[in-house]
């Protein structure tokens, strides 16, 4: 009995001590989410329509660039999960979530778009941000957290289930406002669209608040927090440029949030 207890003790120091380690990673991602949202209220991620002029280093296809970025965080929490010894509970459905949405976004939304090439720069930092994301995410509901039965019989995850739609749905109106070859932009039309300007966006954030919420963590608010700083100013410089290019411009939508923002 003293040797299963000492054996039990140090599993949950050396599972506190990866929380530790965990907790700074989140801070880390908070931080790091404030300084970006702060750095593009100057200037915009260069890549898509911002890409203006020739850019100063290498570039891949659309699809590659997106196909290679979003790949680890759908692969490493797949890879911990085949690697984890003991049961991990209910967490695993949860982590489900995360890698249905990177599912998508790596082999259906990347070999589909129709975007511009990629800086290689622009690839490479995402996927270091998409390894640490994927692990953070599966190491913290794999090793580090209990949930009991209720949180799978939850509302709360219909929420990320309905931005996952709302996501998806805009990135196929958007696919299909050029035909191929063309290199016009037109003013998006349907579903959220109706309301703001980057519906896909609003999807995106509505996903990983409902996902943050339904796992109530430091780690998922951390990387939820990141996203919304992220992709939420991208929102605004096309709700801008929707403004400026067409005058005709429903004067009813706004950037990101419906009726408010």
């Amino acid at each position: 009995h003293r040797r299963l207890f000492n054996s039990k003790r140090i599993k949950m120091e050396n599972m506190m001590c990866w929380e530790n380690t965990i907790n700074c990673i989140s801070w880390s991602f908070i931080l790091g989410g404030t300084a970006f949202f702060f750095g593009d209220r100057e200037t915009m991620g260069p890549y898509g329509r911002y890409m203006t002029g020739g850019f100063p280093g290498m570039t891949c296809p659309a699809k590659v660039g997106w196909f290679f970025q979003e790949l680890p965080a759908f692969l490493v929490p797949v890879l911990l999960f085949l690697t984890t010894e003991s049961n991990p509970g209910l967490g695993r459905y949860l982590l489900g979530t995360y890698c249905l949405h990177y599912f998508q976004r790596t082999f259906i939304y990347a070999l589909l778009t129709r975007g511009r090439p990629m800086p290689v720069s622009t690839v490479i930092s995402a996927i270091i941000f998409c390894s640490m994301c994927g692990w953070l995410q599966a190491h913290y509901l794999l090793h580090c957290r209990q949930y009991d039965e209720t949180w799978l019989m939850d509302i709360r995850l219909l929420i990320f289930l309905l931005g996952m739609g709302i996501n998806i749905h805009s990135d196929h109106i958007l696919r299909n406002l050029r035909k191929s070859g063309e290199n016009t932009y037109k003013i998006p039309r349907g579903g959220m669209f109706e309301y703001v300007s980057g519906a896909n966006f609003f999807g995106e954030i509505l996903e990983w608040s409902g996902y943050a919420i339904a796992t109530w963590s430091l780690p998922t608010f951390a990387f939820a927090y990141f996203t919304m700083c992220s992709i939420g100013p991208r929102a605004y410089y096309h709700h801008r440029f929707y403004i400026e290019k067409f005058s005709d411009y429903p004067k009813s939508r706004r950037a990101v949030i419906p009726f408010l923002l």
